[in-house]
């Protein structure tokens, strides 16, 4: 049966050395299946690794590829191109004239491509990786590490216990370590020498970034890991997870190293560019592993674009598992930062109770939730680095942090929430907020007088494990707490910091004693 325009989806990967090509349809499931994968060798790393611009001749190739990939895509029956995303990856994203290129597709394609930050990297690793684990049962109860070397950067991520722990991009990649390799021009006869060596600095360096991890379950993605598995497991079933034996696995890198690309093509019928760089690649993962003393690696056939295309046909980017793992990478983070977690999980919850008691008035979704629920973690991680105006230095920890999931945008949103959660009110002038545009500026305003009150109402922390009630009822919050002893403290508290909150929302904030429910933990979502 020919699949409709309507149920496909398609995502273009423009990456190092080849542009990439998925084309999947949705399944009665609510899922998709992959229909077809495409790849085109253009090597856009080669003109930004060695040049740091790419040349018109390069842009013009890479245009043509893209026009070949909508041809196919319009015999496919695809036309909307709501449902084409585009996107690009490091040989772009460094690029000094990345807005060129961009700008040149766009006029040639009319594809709008997005290029891809560290934060949806790691999001969209994750939605791909995601139904592999559960069917090989390695989503939880174990140490999981996930690294893809790319031809330009090296990705992990780090799960423990099933939730993310940290998620890092290393510029270290197969096609630039072998591109800084010919700058040097090594002789042919060293050249196994010293990328062997250049790649072990380079190991140190990630092991370094990732941290401790004790006894880690090694998952590798990428193209050249999935050649490297279909070698030494002929027929493996790439739905599922395949493991192979580090000593496998370093026997065959041996064996290409000692080869030159052209060889490597004809013994393995790998294109020009792959070839250039599974030696690399399977070198860095071998080193990897020896590191962290495992003894076998396992391999999945998942891909960047499968998390992008999961995300276009289920919309899940945002569902309560995933928030889930966005909220404990938060909460790593404030343990780095010494938080005090019970004020954080008062704090948290009040946060969660006031904004949706205000639903009707603040008017904004769930995820503004999960901001003002992060900044409601983060608020205080300042004080590591002084009592003085902490949060100021909240928000500049919260904006050089690493939150998972998040992108650039939604993380500055996180730490100017935190940064207004005391002292002076959002101004214009202010550094950052000023950026804003204003839907984004009322949005912070709204978050930072939520934040405001639950944090003024903890101030004597007396008020942990009591149960507490949000309402609103005659253009009054009642915030009623189940207690018989007087709340004067927290009364005062109130007097001298609702001033934000009435502005913002025109009620009056109303503190009494009266029957409530038990608190919530921390991160605890609808």
């Amino acid at each position: 049966m020919t699949p409709k325009g309507e149920d496909l989806f398609a995502v273009i990967e423009i990456g190092t050395t080849s542009i990439r090509m998925a084309v999947a349809e949705t399944d009665k499931q609510g899922g998709f299946k992959m229909l077809d994968t495409l790849q085109r060798a253009v090597l856009l790393g080669r003109d930004t690794f060695t040049k740091g611009c790419i040349e018109q001749e390069t842009i013009e190739e890479c245009v043509k590829g893209l026009r070949d990939y909508q041809r196919i895509l319009h015999e496919y029956g695809l036309t909307d191109q709501a449902k084409v995303v585009a996107v690009a990856t490091s040989a772009i994203r460094e690029s000094i004239n990345r807005d060129e290129v961009l700008d040149r597709i766009f006029v040639a394609t009319g594809l709008s491509v997005e290029i891809l930050e560290d934060a949806e990297i790691s999001r969209y690793t994750y939605l791909a990786v995601h139904k592999y684990l559960k069917k090989a049962e390695l989503a939880g109860g174990s140490n999981l590490l996930i690294m893809e070397v790319g031809g330009g950067s090296t990705d992990s991520l780090t799960l423990r216990q099933g939730s993310v722990g940290n998620a890092q991009v290393f510029k270290i990649g197969s096609y630039r370590i072998r591109r800084s390799l010919e700058d040097y021009n090594v002789p042919e006869s060293r050249l196994r020498h010293v990328m062997k060596t250049q790649i072990e600095r380079a190991v140190d360096g990630i092991k370094m970034g990732i941290g401790k991890i004790g006894h880690p379950v090694l998952l590798v993605l990428g193209g050249d890991a999935r050649f490297a598995a279909g070698a030494i497991v002929p027929g493996w079933d790439k739905t599922t997870i395949v493991k192979l034996a580090v000593t496998d696995l370093e026997k065959l890198t041996g064996e290409i190293s000692r080869l030159q690309p052209d060889d490597i093509v004809k013994k393995y019928h790998l294109s020009y560019p792959d070839a250039e760089t599974v030696g690399p690649a399977l070198m860095v993962y071998v080193q990897l592993a020896e590191r962290l003393g495992v003894k076998d690696i396992h391999v999945s056939s998942a891909t960047i674009r499968d998390g992008i295309i999961h995300e276009m046909v289920t919309h899940e980017s945002w569902t309560k598992e995933f928030r889930g793992q966005i909220i404990s990478s938060a909460l790593e983070i404030g343990r780095k930062y010494h938080m005090e977690h019970n004020h954080v999980r008062f704090v948290s919850t009040l946060c969660r109770k006031i904004f949706f008691a205000l639903q009707k008035e603040h008017h904004l979704d769930p995820r503004h939730e999960l901001i003002l629920n992060l900044a409601a973690i983060l608020h205080d991680t300042g004080h590591f680095i002084s009592n003085r105006s902490h949060h100021k230095h909240s928000m500049y920890l919260i904006m050089n942090s690493d939150i998972f999931g998040l992108g650039p945008r939604d993380i500055m949103l996180v730490a100017l929430v935190a940064r207004y959660h005391r002292k002076a009110i959002p101004r214009m002038e202010h550094e950052f907020y000023g950026t804003l545009d204003r839907k984004s500026r009322i949005i912070v305003t709204k978050l930072a007088a939520i934040l405001r009150i639950a944090d003024t109402l903890d101030s004597a922390r007396s008020l942990h494990g009591l149960g507490m009630d949000v309402k609103v009822e005659d253009d009054r919050l009642i915030i009623g707490v189940n207690t018989d002893r007087d709340l004067v403290l927290e009364k005062h508290a109130l007097e001298e910091e609702c001033q934000m909150f009435e502005r913002v929302y025109g009620v009056k904030v109303l503190l009494t004693r009266g029957r409530g429910t038990e608190d919530e933990p921390v991160g605890k979502s609808e």
